[in-house]
């Protein structure tokens, strides 16, 4: 993998740039679909490649190593053959999954032993395994495993996690390196910052992943509940440590706005579900703010889903029509509202970008983020 920086921000430490893998480039700044299970929900291959335009996914390893499974994936030729996607794929590594499972999980040293959420069979979650799996998925891009504590925490579980995240780091190390790919491209390893909202630890676990010497890096445990402030400031302390000339990927984040701002704080790369789990409650992200497709005053709006949308559906169906759907309980309408959404998404990060070049990105910044948190 190679990461170059076109331009960076004067007044900001917004970068554009470009990641090259064995599967495509990638422009910097990026959103990341989630694909959970081999699909990004209510969305084709064809969709997010055409009208989303998303240049990079997710793949699940918690939720990919339960159903279709490794066996599966190894037959079909890794994830990319399977779901038929010859762009970049990033996947994690199941350690938040297997965190979110906090009635049926069990840690130790060694790794996490869990319950499944289909069928209630225990399994063994170890950094090796962890590798393992996401060699068999095929990613471009993949996460160590690691542990992490919601916020707030004590200091001591934050600590202890921490330190266990990066002897697990060593242990992701010297499994690769004597397991090589399966598919002939290129896996990328991208360590992860810990240290829940401590400043200490933050700056601690950064230096130690910068000292790591990755080709890219990954910010973990934010954007777990904590106000977003507190997430600007972890943020913030992190990427002031972590190295200039490599990616560095923020790890389930977040809203528009929260997107931007991280990115004024020298962030590459973001994943969220927001976009695709709101769409199915009808909530649609646009550059003049939010909208709720439920509310009564949609009813009679016979305007375009979306004047300013990049997308088919924004021009194709009207508002009224998209709140019938959803008010009916029929399927269509979260469709549509996923594929806004994702288009909204990326469309946000390819204008950032543009600012970014242009040289005006933090004086677009002040006016757009309070644009962006309208409730229309």
């Amino acid at each position: 993998m190679k990461f170059s920086i076109d331009k960076k921000d004067e007044f900001s430490k917004a970068r554009a740039g470009v990641v090259e893998t064995d599967h495509g480039k990638i422009q910097t700044p990026i959103f990341m679909p989630v694909g959970t299970v081999g699909t990004v929900k209510s969305v084709h291959q064809r969709e997010l490649e055409e009208d989303i335009k998303a240049q990079i996914i997710l793949g699940n390893t918690y939720h990919l190593y339960l159903r279709p499974g490794t066996d599966i994936l190894h037959k079909a030729g890794g994830l990319h053959q399977f779901m038929n996607w010859q762009k970049p794929i990033l996947t994690d590594s199941g350690g938040f999954q297997v965190y979110s499972l906090s009635t049926s999980r069990k840690k130790s040293e060694e790794g996490v032993r869990f319950k499944s959420h289909i069928d209630g069979s225990y399994h063994m979650f170890t950094p090796e395994k962890s590798m393992e799996i996401q060699r068999f998925i095929g990613g471009d891009i993949f996460m160590a495993f690691d542990e992490l504590t919601g916020i707030p925490a004590k200091y001591h579980d934050a600590k202890r996690a921490m330190h266990v995240t990066h002897r697990w780091l060593e242990r992701c190390r010297t499994w690769l390196d004597n397991n090589p790919e399966y598919y002939g491209h290129k896996q990328t390893l991208f360590p992860i910052v810990q240290g829940n909202d401590f400043k200490d630890l933050r700056q601690e676990s950064a230096k130690y992943i910068s000292d790591f010497g990755a080709e890219g890096n990954a910010i973990g445990g934010l954007s777990v509940g904590e106000p977003e402030p507190i997430m600007y400031e972890m943020t913030d302390i992190v990427t002031e440590i972590l190295p200039q000339d490599k990616p560095r990927y923020l790890m389930g984040v977040g809203t528009p706005w929260n997107i931007i701002e991280c990115i004024a704080l020298g962030v590459d790369m973001f994943d969220c579900v927001m976009p695709t789990r709101n769409a199915r409650n009808g909530m649609l992200f646009t550059w003049n703010g939010v909208m709720n497709m439920k509310n009564a005053k949609w009813k009679d709006c016979f305007e375009p889903l979306d004047e300013s949308g990049t997308s088919y559906v924004d021009s194709f169906y009207s508002k009224s029509y998209v709140r019938h759907l959803f008010n009916a309980n029929e399927s269509l309408g979260k469709q549509i509202a996923s594929i806004h959404n994702l288009a909204f998404y990326l469309d946000l990060v390819r204008v950032a970008r543009e600012h970014i070049l242009a040289g005006d990105f933090a004086q677009w910044k002040e006016q757009i983020v309070p644009q962006l948190k309208k409730r229309l």
